[in-house]
C-alpha cells in the first residue's frame, strides 16, 4: 500500500488528492500547506499540517508528493530523502540541470525511490502520435511539430515570478519538450530557441524551439498564450508528423485527426509549365479528386492515473520506473540549452 502525504495543497496538490481517492493501492494519509485556507476541504480522516517537517515525521507515510512551487523543490527533496520517504516530485523538477543533479545524488545516497510527475506522457493526443511514429506507417519521419496556443495572455499566482520558476517554458514547455524527447529516437544534436515576453513583463509566454536529432528528425515545439482567432477555442492543441509515406495530424486534447496519404505521386516534368488557380505550380495547386486519401489513427486508451498505476507496479517490483530521473536530467539540461539559445540568439550543441 502506498501511504501518501502531499506537501503543497494548491491546484496540483488537490488534483493529486482527488486521483488518490480512486486508487485501491494508495491511501492519502496527510496533507501539508502553509496556507490554512487550502486545508479546509481536506477529508476528516486525513491529517493536516502547516509545516512540512511535521508531515515528514509521520512514520506511517512511505511516499510524499511534493507539489510546492518550483524554487522550493530542491530543499523539499532533501528533507523528504533525509526522512526516508519515497518521492514523487511535481514538474518542473528543478530550476536548472545542476539542481536536479543534486536531487539525484541525494536520493541515490539515501536509497529512496524518486520520480517526477510527468502525467502528460499519458495524454491521448500525444500517445496517438507516438504510436504513429513508432509504427513506421509514415515511412521515414522528417518532421514532428507539437504546439499549444491560447488567448488569455497573462500568467497567474506564483507563475508570474521568475524567481519562483514562473513562465510558460517551465509550465507547459516542460511537458511539450518531455513528450518530444520520449518520442523521437537518437541523440539531440542541436537546439535553437526563441523565447519571448509578449504580454507578461517578467516571465515568458511565447517560445518556438527547434530540435535537430541525429535520427534525421526535426522537432518543433511552439507555444503562445496570446494567439488570437476570431472564433477561438479555449485553447488549441496540435500535432503534425510528416514522413515520406504520408502525414498524420491531431487537433485537440480530445483528439480529432487522420493519417493522410496521396493515391499517387506526380512525376517530375522538366521544362513544362502547369497553370493552376495558385499560379504556375503543381506542388501547391489544388489536389484533384481522389488524390488525397485518409486513414483512421490507431486506437489508444490512456488516462493520467496510469502514472500512478505504473508507479505502484514499479514499487511492487513488477515494472521498470516509467519516468526515470536520468530522462528528466536530460530534459532539465535541454531547458538550460533553450535558455542559452534564446539569450545568445544562436544554436546550442547538445549531445
Amino acid at each position: 500500500m502506498l501511504t501518501i502525504g502531499i506537501i503543497g495543497y494548491g491546484f496540483m496538490g488537490q488534483t493529486h488528492g482527488e486521483t488518490l481517492k480512486k486508487l485501491d493501492y494508495a491511501k492519502l494519509a496527510a496533507v501539508c500547506d502553509i496556507n490554512q485556507d487550502q486545508l479546509k476541504e481536506v477529508p476528516a480522516d486525513v491529517k493536516t499540517f502547516l509545516k512540512a517537517d511535521q508531515l515528514l515525521a509521520e512514520e506511517d507515510i512511505n511516499t510524499v508528493i511534493l507539489a510546492v512551487p518550483n524554487h522550493l523543490h530542491l530543499d523539499m527533496v532533501k528533507k523528504a530523502a533525509a526522512a526516508q520517504k519515497d518521492i514523487i516530485l511535481e514538474k518542473p523538477a528543478a530550476m536548472n540541470g545542476e539542481e536536479f543533479e543534486e536531487m539525484m545524488a541525494v536520493t541515490e545516497a539515501t536509497g529512496v525511490r524518486f520520480t517526477i510527475h510527468h502525467q502528460r506522457r499519458w495524454d491521448k493526443d500525444y500517445r496517438l502520435m507516438k504510436e504513429v511514429v513508432e509504427s513506421q506507417t509514415l515511412g521515414d519521419i522528417y518532421t514532428i511539430k507539437n504546439s499549444l496556443y491560447g488567448f488569455n495572455g497573462n500568467m497567474h499566482d506564483w507563475h508570474i515570478y521568475p524567481e519562483f520558476g514562473g513562465g510558460m517554458l517551465y509550465d507547459w514547455g516542460v511537458h511539450l519538450l518531455d513528450q518530444m524527447l520520449w518520442m523521437i529516437p537518437g541523440k539531440l544534436k542541436t537546439v535553437y530557441a526563441d523565447v519571448r515576453n509578449v504580454i507578461n513583463q517578467n516571465v515568458d509566454d511565447y517560445f518556438n524551439i527547434q530540435l535537430y536529432f541525429d535520427s534525421g528528425i526535426t522537432g518543433q515545439v511552439e507555444l503562445g498564450t496570446y494567439f488570437l482567432k476570431d472564433e477561438p477555442s479555449w485553447f488549441e492543441r496540435h500535432w503534425f508528423v510528416g514522413g515520406n509515406k504520408g502525414s498524420a495530424y491531431v487537433d485537440g486534447f480530445n483528439p480529432q485527426g487522420n493519417i493522410v496519404r496521396t493515391s499517387q505521386l506526380l512525376t517530375n516534368v522538366p521544362g513544362k509549365i502547369t497553370m493552376t488557380a495558385a499560379g504556375p505550380t503543381r506542388s501547391f495547386g489544388p489536389p484533384p479528386e481522389g488524390r488525397l486519401v485518409t486513414e483512421d489513427l490507431p486506437d489508444v486508451t490512456v488516462n493520467h492515473r496510469m502514472f500512478f498505476d505504473h508507479y505502484q507496479k514499479y514499487v511492487a517490483g513488477e515494472e521498470e520506473l516509467v519516468v526515470k530521473p536520468t530522462e528528466i536530467l536530460r530534459l532539465m539540461k535541454l531547458l538550460d540549452a533553450v535558455r542559452e539559445s534564446a539569450r545568445t540568439h544562436r544554436s546550442v550543441d547538445f549531445e
